[in-house]
């Protein structure tokens, strides 16, 4: 099992109903990408970590762990933003490099951290669902709502294969470590190769016994998995919608006094 899959067994809201917290996760992530606020990117950020750590009882280190990785990206992807290379220097800041500048406008300063905390905002309802709730129960609410049954049956088979995957990988990776072969950057690069290869190759086959298996077992076209009934209770329903007001009413408050960046 990856890390996100153990913590959400383990974690205190697993037993809360699944609903609520789907349409905690999903409304809020669209009232943030709607918005776009810097000041309520950072509320929804917190709140989310908060319900996350000390609420879910999720170890905090596993929790920054699990960011660092949209962090790092969003970081390497902004950079392009901020960073120009211009004849004349912009407002924010400019090094001179022979007769150019490199350089960047607070307008793209601002614009790049409102990028980073809305899309870490959002990744943080993402982590709140998927550290909360089982991909079983998840289906089982898309199932409620009417999505297409094929969907929701491809979902659970990726989801299924990502541990086959990741098996592999890590065999793979032992059997190549055991026998020199990350020792300098050529070899490595060479071993990078034969494992995407190896991979592919061992990964079709698997998918081949895992659809044998499942006609074994009597396979309709449909994947039958064991639902649990948790029923809402309405202070969590009551939390819901206090919560998602009172973040329109920060958002309010900003667009007035002018805060609204």
């Amino acid at each position: 099992m990856i890390i996100i899959d153990k913590l959400c067994y383990t974690s205190k809201l697993r037993y809360t109903n699944a609903s609520v917290k789907t349409a905690l996760a999903i409304i809020t992530l669209l009232f943030c990408v709607i918005d776009r606020s810097i000041a309520l990117s950072v509320c929804i950020l917190f709140a989310m970590g908060y319900l996350t750590i000390h609420v879910g009882g999720i170890s905090p280190s596993h929790y920054i762990r699990l960011m660092r990785i949209p962090l790092i990206f969003l970081f390497l992807s902004t950079i392009a933003i901020i960073i120009n290379f211009s004849k004349t220097p912009l407002s924010a800041f400019a090094i001179p490099v022979g007769n150019i500048f490199i350089t960047s406008s607070r307008s793209s300063l601002l614009f790049a951290a409102q990028l980073i905390l809305t899309a870490l905002a959002s990744v943080s309802c993402l982590y709140f669902l998927s550290l909360s709730t089982p991909i079983t129960d998840i289906l089982t609410v898309f199932r409620k709502i009417h999505c297409p049954e094929l969907l929701i049956e491809l979902m659970l088979l990726i989801y299924r294969f990502i541990f086959v995957l990741l098996d592999i990988a890590d065999s793979l990776t032992c059997a190549q470590r055991s026998r020199l072969g990350n020792v300098n950057l050529k070899t490595s690069c060479r071993s990078m190769g034969n494992l995407i290869s190896a991979l592919f190759i061992r990964a079709f086959k698997k998918s081949s016994f895992l659809f044998d298996a499942m006609e074994s077992r009597c396979y309709d076209g449909t994947i039958h998995v064991l639902e649990e009934n948790y029923p809402a209770k309405k202070k969590h329903i009551i939390y819901l919608i206090v919560f998602e007001l009172t973040l329109i009413i920060i958002s309010v408050i900003l667009r007035i006094c002018g805060l609204h960046i």
